[in-house]
């Protein structure tokens, strides 16, 4: 009988634990559960990926997600990119975490609409570092031409 205890009480602490990790501050951009979503979305839109490895006992992780990706620096960026939060303990993301070498968290890779690394950052910055992050990804990713065009055109 305290097996079966300890093995529900591990199973809800569990539960819990991905319950929390779904759990995004407001002012979060919106992130797809799985790099396949946020790959299909990049085929659909055009926009580059940004792919985040993280779990739910990672305090730097936890840091960025709570104080990074909703923040007034990067905000601006949410709509600019597919946004991913991959749980790097779920077996289901282990073909990509080998693809992409995960091996220290936070990982996050960014991809470009085909779904190619054009970059990565591994472990935590601040709002405004990973801000400049994103913008030089949004160059690399080819997607930052068209404001540059559009500018251009209109001095004619």
């Amino acid at each position: 009988m305290k097996t079966l205890i300890k093995s529900l009480a591990l199973v809800l602490l569990a539960s819990a634990a991905l319950v929390h990790a779904g759990d995004f501050p407001k002012g979060s951009p919106k992130f797809e559960s799985s790099l396949r979503s946020a790959l299909n979305d990049a085929k659909k839109n055009g926009k580059p990926i940004v792919a985040v490895y993280s779990a739910v006992w990672c305090g730097p992780c936890q840091s960025m997600k709570n104080n990074v990706y909703p923040s007034d620096a990067v905000k601006p960026l949410h709509d600019k990119f597919n946004w991913a939060y991959l749980d790097s303990d779920d077996k289901r993301n282990a073909k990509d975490k080998e693809k992409f070498g995960v091996s220290g968290i936070p990982h996050i890779e960014f991809l470009n609409a085909a779904g190619e690394s054009v970059g990565k950052q591994v472990g935590s910055s601040s709002p405004e570092s990973f801000a400049k992050k994103l913008n030089d990804v949004l160059a690399k990713a080819g997607t930052a031409a068209p404001a540059t065009a559009s500018a251009d055109s209109t001095k004619k």
